[in-house]
């Protein structure tokens, strides 16, 4: 039966989009952090969403599993095949193309394999801005952002990938198409189909293209880094900041000082902002349309003000593109020295703002009492509540430790958000990686909802098995 379904799938699109060898095949086995290694008899590569279309309808008449394939940035493991030798992996890196950009009505149109860092190069060309950005953006596919309903720095200002979103266009599991890339802004006709498939991660069908929201380009940016005592004392920064700026204030990252011996310690050209060490540090960004040296003022302003108020210990701006880019890299390089480090236990969070203070005292409180000498790494987008709280292996400890404290430690800080009203995926999915904690954690009536949809589009159960239900 697989040897017919291959003849099949290679007679339908061809040799050069159908890759059987296994060595060929091999690196689209594993994901980006190493963590999650599967198998898959072929590889598909295809050119545009008939290609894709046609995929799926031999894969779903012979009950074969899909596996969609971005850019393989996901932290979860949603996009690595299972151990099941009869996967395809269907990847979207061929379907690259941006379809149209309109800078009257403000949209851009896509195929969903293309880079997101180039789509915001090029919306930045006809001076607009794509506000979605990651620290992965030169490698994550727009498909693979939407399908996990990606966040990034910018949500503060903008929101999730979800709210930049006015159209899609999907292969079903039965290979039809769903054309809905209206690029309208108002369309009060039912069901908003496209947010089903938003956030999904490719278990009801594939997304082959997007229409996007565009903005008016941010030309003047303005950040500081200000050093803070703790977490608390963040917050009340972020009130004053916020209350200050308004609509400028486009990003409010928060890292601790571990972090920071982290980054200094594994990333090259990096160097200490501050001539003493401090508890905890968070990045705000500012960004306007025009005026820079208002902007500036404004920044300086508040952050006087916060220093006066003892809101911050200390502060360093911005002066220069470099220097603001070096600021910047602090943060971003957290989740890269993170891998050079070893592994590390990951939880991306979502808290109630105000309780995120409270929740990292009780929380690293509960850790100390199962595991006293591990090492905590918190980061994040303080200001839209999402928290990467991340636990690695003591000094000194074999790397196997990671393996050995997942489950007891990922319960306790799981547990620990629930009770605060938060949730234990704020912008990187399930994948494999939450599955259990998923439906440990989720509304069952929730979760019985997802399980009918799923029914509904996917009967015969191929699309990404092994991931979110």
């Amino acid at each position: 039966m697989t040897s017919d379904f291959l003849k099949h799938l290679r007679d339908t699109l061809g040799d050069d989009i159908v890759e059987t060898d296994a060595g060929n095949i091999a690196p689209w086995l594993t994901d980006w952090r190493g963590v999650y290694k599967g198998n898959a008899q072929a590889l598909v590569r295809p050119r545009n969403t008939e290609q894709v279309a046609a995929c799926l309808r031999l894969c779903n008449e012979y009950r074969v599993p899909v596996v969609p394939r971005g850019g393989n940035t996901g932290l979860c493991g949603g996009a690595t095949p299972d151990a099941s030798p009869a996967n395809v992996i269907l990847a979207l890196d061929r379907m690259n193309q941006i379809r149209s950009i309109d800078t009257v009505a403000n949209t851009m149109v896509a195929d969903g394999g293309c880079i997101l860092g180039v789509l915001r190069r090029t919306a930045n060309e006809t001076d607009r801005l794509l506000p979605l950005s990651l620290a992965a953006e030169d490698s994550s596919q727009i498909g693979g952002n939407l399908a996990t309903n990606a966040g990034g720095v910018n949500v503060l200002r903008y929101g999730m990938a979800r709210e930049l979103v006015l159209g899609i266009e999907a292969v079903l599991p039965n290979g039809e198409i769903y054309n809905g890339l209206q690029t309208l802004r108002k369309d009060n006709t039912g069901y908003d189909l496209k947010q089903l498939f938003i956030g999904s991660e490719g278990t009801l069908g594939i997304i082959t293209g997007v229409a996007l929201r565009l903005q008016a380009p941010s030309r003047v940016r303005a950040v500081v880094l200000a050093a803070v005592d703790s977490p608390h004392q963040a917050l009340q920064l972020l009130r004053l900041v916020f209350g200050a700026c308004g609509p400028r204030l486009q990003a409010f990252e928060f890292f601790t000082d571990q972090c920071l011996d982290l980054v200094l310690s594994q990333v090259e050209g990096l160097h200490a902002p501050f001539s003493d060490r401090h508890p905890a540090y968070v990045l705000i960004e500012l960004a306007d349309t025009a005026n820079e040296e208002a902007l500036q003022a404004l920044l300086e302003e508040v952050i006087g003000q916060a220093l006066e108020q003892e809101l911050c210990l200390d502060a360093v701006l911005s002066t220069t593109l470099a220097q603001l880019q070096s600021l910047w890299r602090l943060r971003e390089e957290i989740s890269e020295a993170q891998k050079a480090d070893g592994p590390h236990l990951k939880h991306d969070i979502s808290l109630p703002i105000e309780r995120i203070p409270d929740f990292m005292q009780s929380a690293e409180a509960r850790l100390r009492t199962a595991a006293d000498d591990a090492r905590l790494f918190i980061f994040g987008h303080f200001g839209d509540g999402n928290l990467h709280y991340n636990v690695s292996r003591p000094l000194g400890a074999d790397r196997a430790w990671a393996h050995e404290w997942e489950e007891r430690i990922a319960d306790l800080v799981f547990d620990e958000v629930a009770r605060y009203g938060g949730s234990i995926s704020a912008e990187h999915g399930i994948g494999q990686l939450k599955r259990s904690a998923f439906h440990r954690h989720k509304d069952p009536m929730q979760i019985r909802m997802m399980q009918d949809i799923k029914r509904l589009f996917d009967p015969n159960g191929i699309m990404n098995p092994g991931k979110l239900l």
